[in-house]
């Protein structure tokens, strides 16, 4: 069993679709019309992805990890300096950095406010 895709609402699709290509390495896997109208798609790689449909309404994406809802994705990543340095390039702060067993992991929002855990596991994890 494995995560095939998570789904977010985003306000720029394009936007979106740059800073996670650029931040993770992904490709655009679809791109096309949602059945309401509005502009959606895919990316990701072969196994799993993130499906973005383009918001009708303004608004910055909830945070706040004392209501039900997602708080933040993760993404194991093989070399989380080369992520800082992406994190950098594409404009976007790191709010929380830190080691931890059995690994380390940084934080940082993506452009709608939605959290992001970007984590480098020891080798021997």
């Amino acid at each position: 069993m494995f995560l095939e895709h998570v789904n977010l609402t985003v306000t720029d699709l394009d936007r979106s679709i740059a800073f996670y290509c650029d931040l993770l390495d992904l490709h655009v896997r679809w791109k096309g019309d949602l059945e309401d109208g509005r502009l959606g798609a895919h990316v990701g790689d072969d196994r799993n992805y993130l499906a973005l449909f383009e918001a009708t309404n303004d608004g910055p994406a909830p945070y706040d990890y004392t209501r039900p809802g997602i708080n933040h994705f993760g993404w194991v990543v093989d070399d989380l300096d080369e992520a800082r340095r992406r994190i950098d390039e594409l404009g976007a702060t790191i709010h929380l950095d830190a080691d931890y067993e059995p690994g380390r992991r940084v934080y940082t929002f993506d452009p709608d406010g939605h959290e992001i855990e970007l984590v480098e596991y020891h080798a021997s994890a």
